[in-house]
């Protein structure tokens, strides 16, 4: 189908969350027309960029999932999986009229005088250019690079006989059965991708330059198989399972925070009662930081650590002084053999598409902007931007942001405004200004990479992304849209 001329709200990206925008839109602003371009052949943003062996969620379902579609299923879910519960949420609401695929959105001009976005995009199969105009830009295009993941600048990396291959772009004929894989990386791509290939392979090696902080449980929930073994109804089953997981969440972050060397202590020792004797836990399994600071992987039934602890995989950490002919050669002077080395080494961090924003003519640098509650930014008319949450599921703030903008585009429209943009009030002239996030706070390295590249933070809420979810479920709501934060014209 062709990509129409004008559309009254423009969603750019057909993951998790724009397809959650385009639920909230055709059901609290049925009157608008909407069009969502991905570019991508197909829905599901991440869950179809990441093809590797053993792709899953790393947050529970029942707060991954939207609050208006109940989760039947496990806690952590494949891939496939999820795909196929975006799909329904597609079919069952009509929105594949609204999507385009393998449109690439190129750049983006706001025109004060027409008071909308004149959006300029390229088709990936054809190659031709074309033009769409849109009253208001909701971008759900995520945070890092699809095409390309983040691979450091590794010594010697062309001297290496076999395969280097990074998860995002993992090749379909890869062949791994009976050869040595070193995996580069201890994050939640590793622990998944580690269990999932561990069977096939000769052996599996994660040489982590820094450990991890894992979660470990049954992928399961008593709870929620008492519910539906009394027949109880999916949509009460969703929502007691949301506000149990998100209580278990809250509380187990205000004691990471609060009582770090406590939650230290517990998540140490779920990791003894899997690996055992298997390997040095003190060693492989204490990150540098406190829980928290960097997002803590989830690792379903143990596999991961079933698979130390049998043999077929084996945890080395150091660093990386070179790569070698045949394998990878350590800081501390060991060569890991290998046949493929994965570099599950994290991604690079994608400020709204490198789209090339432009406001009446003059180009939009982000970083000088300052957020609205981590969606708006001081200066940018009629333009919202999903950005979850670090330490709980991304789609709970994907659909607070889904509430928010038909309620904005409903109070537009009742005071006759064509534009609003949030401004600093003259109350917050003095207010000290910082980078989007504390690193002191949270810190993981594709932030910490991107940083000056993206909107600073205020010191008082509204001027910040707080990354609390329980307080913002109630503060969402209760936004005063007459506060003078908002400049309407």
């Amino acid at each position: 189908m062709p990509v129409p001329t004008h559309v009254d709200v423009l969603i750019v990206g057909a993951g998790i969350s724009g397809i959650g925008a385009a639920w909230h839109l055709r059901h609290q602003s049925p009157g608008r027309s909407f069009l969502l371009l991905d570019s991508q052949r197909e829905f599901g943003g991440t869950w179809r960029t990441h093809r590797y062996p053993g792709t899953r969620s790393d947050s529970d379902l029942h707060t991954f999932g939207y609050r208006f579609k109940p989760w039947p299923g496990v806690p952590i879910a494949t891939a496939p999986e999820i795909l196929a519960y975006l799909g329904e949420v597609i079919a069952e609401n009509d929105l594949a009229r609204h999507i385009r695929y393998g449109i690439t959105v190129t750049a983006a001009r706001w025109s004060s005088d027409a008071a909308r976005w004149t959006v300029e995009f390229r088709d990936g199969e054809t190659g031709a250019t074309g033009e769409i105009t849109a009253g208001f830009l909701w971008m759900c295009q995520g945070y890092y690079r699809h095409a390309q993941g983040y691979t450091p600048d590794f010594p010697g990396m062309g001297d290496f006989a076999g395969r280097v291959v990074h998860p995002q772009t993992w090749p379909e004929d890869l062949d791994y059965a009976g050869k040595r894989v070193v995996v580069i990386g201890s994050g939640a791509t590793a622990a998944t991708l580690i269990p999932a290939i561990a069977d096939a392979a000769a052996h599996v090696t994660m040489l982590q330059r820094s450990p991890t902080w894992f979660f470990t449980r049954r992928n399961a929930d008593e709870l929620a198989e008492t519910l539906r073994g009394l027949k109880v109804d999916e949509a009460w089953v969703h929502e007691i399972m949301r506000r149990k997981k998100l209580r278990e969440t809250a509380e187990f972050t205000r004691l990471a925070l609060e009582q770090p060397d406590v939650a230290k202590a517990q998540l140490l020792e779920a990791v003894r009662a899997e690996v055992g004797e298997a390997c040095d836990v003190d060693r492989h399994f204490t990150p540098r930081y406190d829980p928290w600071r960097q997002r803590i992987a989830f690792i379903p039934d143990g596999d991961m650590f079933r698979a130390i602890r049998s043999g077929r995989a084996s945890v080395v950490t150091d660093t990386v002084a070179r790569f070698e002919r045949d394998g990878v050669r350590t800081g501390s002077g060991e060569l890991l053999p290998a046949d493929i080395v994965v570099t599950a080494t994290g991604f690079d961090l994608c400020v709204f598409g490198d789209i090339a924003f432009s406001l009446d003519g003059a180009p939009l640098d982000w970083a000088q902007t300052v957020t609205y509650r981590g969606m708006m930014f001081t200066g940018v008319p009629n333009l919202v931007w999903v950005f979850g949450y670090l330490r709980a599921s991304w789609t709970l703030r994907a659909d607070l942001v889904g509430d928010f903008v038909p309620r904005l585009l409903a109070h537009m429209d009742a005071r006759g405004a064509r534009s609003v943009r949030p401004e600093l009030r003259a109350a917050d002239a003095d207010m000290p200004i910082g980078p989007w996030i504390d690193p002191e706070n949270f810190n993981p390295g594709y932030l910490l990479r991107g940083l000056d590249k993206l909107p600073k933070a205020g010191a008082k809420r509204e001027w910040r992304h707080t990354q609390d979810y329980m307080s913002e479920k109630d503060e969402f709501p209760a936004i005063d849209l007459d506060d003078p934060a908002f400049v309407y014209t």
